[in-house]
């Protein structure tokens, strides 16, 4: 029996790459507020790049506390999004070809989302971490985590619940 062999890294780069774009392209307001993601393997880092249109303080500078709610909210729903088409995405059956005439799965509704402003966002890019904490059939929980310059000294975390979309929807 002759085993089938594993996809070229390049192709496998492609489909992910390609997958975790259309998954941000479905929501405007990522675009809007200059969002990114960058991939690592499954891992996701959201940045936020330094815009003025961001400051809510201008005597201070800092950024809005709306606009870091936001990311923090973006993120959590990315990075929730992500993990549920993950096994479909590696196992084929989201294919590059299919991305343009079938629909993504329907991302997560938020039910509540808290957020903890533990100083002010400085005047620079942001970045931002979200780790599943539970992930079930009708309800998923989030944490995320942001920072600026230094990953260990966090501005704002936040903690979400997600009502799942149905699997078959």
């Amino acid at each position: 029996m002759s085993r089938t062999p594993p996809e070229p890294v390049q192709v496998v780069k492609q489909r992910r790459d390609a997958v975790l774009t259309a998954l941000v392209d479905q929501v405007p307001y990522i675009g809007f507020l200059g969002i990114r993601f960058e991939r690592r393997g499954d891992e996701l880092t959201a940045m936020l790049p330094f815009d003025e249109r961001h400051i809510g303080n201008p005597f201070l500078p800092a950024l809005h506390g709306g606009v870091t709610a936001a990311f923090l909210e973006v993120t959590a729903i990315i990075e929730l999004s992500w993990s549920l088409i993950w096994e479909d995405m590696e196992q084929g059956r989201l294919a590059l070809e299919t991305l343009e005439t079938e629909p993504l799965p329907r991302m997560p509704k938020t039910i509540d989302f808290t957020v903890d402003y533990l100083r002010s966002g400085l005047p620079r890019d942001a970045y931002a971490r979200a780790r599943v904490n539970r992930s079930g059939r009708r309800y998923a929980s989030v944490h995320v985590e942001a920072w600026q310059d230094n990953r260990s000294r966090l501005y704002a975390q936040a903690t979400g619940h997600f009502l799942m979309p149905s699997r078959d929807a």
